[in-house]
C-alpha cells in the first residue's frame, strides 16, 4: 500500500493528519466553486507560490484551481474586497502574526474556510480553521529551509487526491462554518458580523457568512464600518472588536 505523502516525505503522522483534514476541506469548497486566496504579508513570494501551484495543473488530467495571491499591504482591507461566502483564506507567516490573526478573524466572519501555514511561535489555538506548521526556534530560517514549501506542495498533492474520490467531496453537515458565538443573556446562538454602514436610525448593514443583512445596533452604539459585532435576533447585542483597533 502507498504510504501517505507527508509520511513518504518524512513529516510525521501528526503533520499527516493535518494536512490531509486541511486538503479534505480545500478540495470540498474548490468542488463548490471557492476561489483561493493567498496571503503572506512578511513573505509575498511564498503566497504567489501557493497560488501558483494551485492554479497551474501541472499533471495531465488535473484540474486547475482557482488561486490568487494578494499583496496589498493592508491584507484585510483586501480581503473583504474580493472574498466571498465560501472562499478560501491560506495564509502564511514565520510566526504568529498579528496581522495574519485578523485576517482569520475576518476570514470566520466571512464564511471562508481558513488555512494557516507557518514556522515559529504557534498562533493561538481555533484562530484558523486548519493549521499547518513548523515547530522552530528560528521561523525564519523555516521559511526558506524548504519547511513551508514542502508543506503546502504535500497539501496541493492531496487536495487533488480527494479529487480522485468524488464520494469524500460531499458536505460535512457537522462542520460549523458561519462564526457562531453564544448570547450572554440567553444562552442562544449569536452571529459575529462586521459593520458595513450605519445609518441615524440605528440600524446598520452588516456582512455575515450568509451574506450582508439589516439589524439593530443601538445597543451597542457608536460602531462603524470594519467594527465586529455580535448579533442575535437581529440586534447588535456585544462590540467584539473595532477596524481602527
Amino acid at each position: 500500500m502507498t504510504e501517505h505523502p507527508a509520511i513518504e516525505r518524512g513529516l510525521g503522522p501528526e503533520a499527516a493528519a493535518d494536512l490531509a483534514g486541511a486538503a479534505l476541506a480545500l478540495a470540498r469548497r474548490f468542488a463548490t466553486g471557492a476561489t483561493m486566496w493567498c496571503v503572506a504579508p512578511e513573505l509575498p513570494e511564498h503566497a504567489r507560490h501557493v497560488a501558483v501551484e494551485f492554479v497551474h495543473p501541472v499533471i495531465m488530467g488535473k484540474r486547475a484551481l482557482p488561486a490568487v495571491a494578494l499583496d496589498d499591504a493592508d491584507t484585510v482591507r483586501a480581503l473583504r474586497a474580493v472574498a466571498r461566502p465560501g472562499d478560501i483564506l491560506c495564509a502564511l507567516s514565520t510566526a504568529s502574526s498579528a496581522t495574519v490573526s485578523e485576517a482569520m478573524v475576518r476570514a470566520r466572519v466571512w464564511g471562508l474556510t481558513s488555512v494557516w501555514i507557518g514556522a515559529g511561535a504557534r498562533p493561538d489555538a481555533g484562530v484558523a480553521d486548519h493549521v499547518l506548521w513548523v515547530d522552530a526556534d528560528d521561523g525564519r530560517q523555516a521559511a526558506y529551509d524548504g519547511s513551508l514549501v514542502l508543506r503546502y506542495h504535500v497539501l496541493w498533492e492531496l487536495t487533488h487526491v480527494c479529487f480522485e474520490h468524488p464520494g469524500l467531496l460531499e458536505p460535512d453537515d457537522g462542520a460549523a462554518c458561519d462564526a457562531e458565538g453564544t448570547c450572554v443573556t440567553c444562552s442562544d446562538e449569536g452571529t459575529l458580523a462586521e459593520v458595513v454602514s450605519v445609518d441615524v436610525t440605528g440600524a446598520a448593514s452588516v456582512r455575515t457568512a450568509g451574506g450582508v443583512e439589516r439589524i439593530d445596533v443601538n445597543l451597542v452604539a457608536p460602531v462603524g464600518p470594519g467594527d465586529l459585532v455580535l448579533v442575535h435576533a437581529g440586534t447588535a447585542i456585544a462590540l467584539v472588536g473595532s477596524d481602527s483597533a
